[in-house]
């Protein structure tokens, strides 16, 4: 019981510290972002989004799988630590080489685009900057100690967008946004390299890499194919639509991933560890699987049921209408993230037990869903639809993963999903509350005597009183335990 306690007070200590590293990142990104909307173009936006589909790839060679497998080893030694980091800084440097010579390949793909060349070599140094630090962060992380991870984004998003919103003004298009991510990628790599008080050790043991790689090499083959998912659309879009249209796509998806990447990251980060800890007791492991699904279905749905009920009055607020044509593509990847949220959640309860191949299997499915929707929605010539089909394939993913789960792990599809649903329900009402109120405004006269942003910000306040009122509310009413456990955590 002793030891059972000192984990809830590690977890809640950790929970906190992510949630303070999301929100002030977020915060962060979102200003950043929103002043950069307004300066720069769509195709600015969509030139730099072309590179994101090799970097998201180059990361994962990068990483190989060991992150997540020093995450899921219950007492890693620093021989393991020390080889991954030597592996990890090897493969950087050998990524960076092959496509700092592609560049030229690269612009063929998106219609010759000659920019690209300058651009994505100045972009890739990213490969080696991040690859510094994936060491000194899992280390932290298997501590269960974010603090300094926490504040490494904080003073790195801080730096990096103001440099990135100065070069905008002084005019230096997407180059702003190149130079942002390079300077993000060195002042969080060189922060926790300071703090971490981690040093590697001189030599490289291939035992323990064949260790490691045995569970990192289930997680490598998984995040290949999850990565491919979340970028082979930017990539079909960029490569023969065109880089504007690739410009609104990306703003979308961005600012979609605020809501369900934080939600993620921050359950990832706070429970994983947990959950490898009692991964051999069979009945603390089920008891902490319900709670945490349960919390994350009271976070998770009033959060991004209500962003996308508030596309249109928060992207008028922000941008006025020059992002109009994101806004649709917004809505829908929103809704999308509730699924993929569940699914990722899901996903880290099979990398908890070891089920390595059935996250494989489940990759493997997603991906084979993914590439359906595109083959029944590509020839039409529509970005939305295309979106609406990644919605659904999505949807499939999630019931898919639910049966995984059950079949790996004897898990009750009927108790899975009725973790969800009391939370979901409030949610749904709140929701339409807010759908409701909304209509009723736009049938006003006097919102359009307004201008755009300002019709846009008095909606989304209202919209945000409403809603968080009247889930609060709900959730009272009904008594929902997840309630008062928010309440104490705070």
């Amino acid at each position: 019981m002793a030891e059972e306690s000192i984990l809830k007070q590690k977890t809640a200590s950790t929970l906190k510290w992510n949630a303070v590293d999301r929100v002030s990142s977020q915060l962060l990104y979102a200003v950043v972002g929103v002043v950069l909307a307004n300066i720069l173009t769509p195709e600015d936006f969509g030139l730099v989004g072309a590179l994101l589909v090799f970097q998201a790839f180059a990361i994962l060679f990068v990483d190989s799988g060991f992150g997540a497998a020093l995450l899921q080893r219950k007492d890693p030694d620093e021989r393991d630590y020390s080889t991954v980091f030597w592996f990890n800084l090897a493969v950087s440097v050998a990524v960076y080489a092959v496509l700092f010579f592609c560049a030229p390949l690269i612009a063929d793909i998106f219609q010759g685009d000659r920019r690209l060349i300058p651009l994505s070599k100045v972009m890739f140094l990213t490969f080696i900057l991040n690859g510094l630090a994936i060491v000194q962060t899992n280390r932290l992380m298997k501590r269960m100690d974010v603090k300094q991870i926490a504040v490494s984004n904080i003073i790195g998003l801080t730096v990096s967008g103001a440099l990135g919103v100065w070069l905008a003004v002084e005019g230096w298009g997407p180059w702003a946004l190149v130079w942002q991510s390079v300077a993000l990628a060195a002042v969080k790599s060189a922060w926790l390299w300071i703090t971490g008080g981690w040093l590697p050790t001189a030599g490289f043991h291939l035992d323990s890499l064949k260790k490691i790689w045995r569970i990192g090499l289930s997680v490598f083959s998984s995040s290949t194919l999850n990565t491919l998912c979340q970028n082979i659309y930017s990539f079909i879009i960029g490569a023969f639509y065109n880089l504007s249209s690739l410009g609104f796509y990306t703003q979308a998806d961005k600012w979609s991933k605020m809501g369900s990447a934080s939600i993620s990251q921050i359950l990832t980060s706070s429970f994983v560890p947990l959950l490898s800890k009692v991964q051999d007791d069979g009945e603390t492991f089920r008891r902490y699987v319900t709670k945490i699904n349960r919390f994350t279905a009271f976070v998770l749905f009033p959060v991004m049921g209500g962003i996308a009920v508030l596309g249109a009055p928060l992207f008028h607020s922000l941008f006025g209408h020059k992002w109009d044509a994101a806004i649709i593509l917004f809505q829908i990847l929103t809704v999308r993230g509730i699924f993929v949220v569940l699914t990722s959640l899901y996903s880290n309860y099979l990398l908890a037990l070891g089920y390595g191949r059935r996250l494989f299997a489940l990759e493997v499915a997603k991906d084979l869903l993914i590439l359906a929707a595109i083959l029944s929605t590509v020839w039409f010539g529509s970005v939305p639809l295309l979106v609406w089909g990644q919605l659904a394939a999505s949807v499939v993913t999630y019931v898919v993963s639910l049966l995984i789960l059950r079949r790996a792990a004897g898990f009750s599809v009927r108790a899975m999903v009725r973790d969800l649903l009391p939370s979901m329900a409030i949610a749904g009402v709140s929701c339409l509350v807010v759908a409701v109120a909304l209509y009723a405004a736009g049938l006003s006269g006097w919102l359009s005597s307004l201008s755009a942003n300002m019709a846009g910000l008095i909606q989304l306040g209202g919209g945000l009183l409403l809603g968080i009122g009247s889930y609060l509310l709900l959730c009272r009413l009904a008594r929902l335990p997840e309630l008062r456990e928010a309440v104490r955590m705070l």
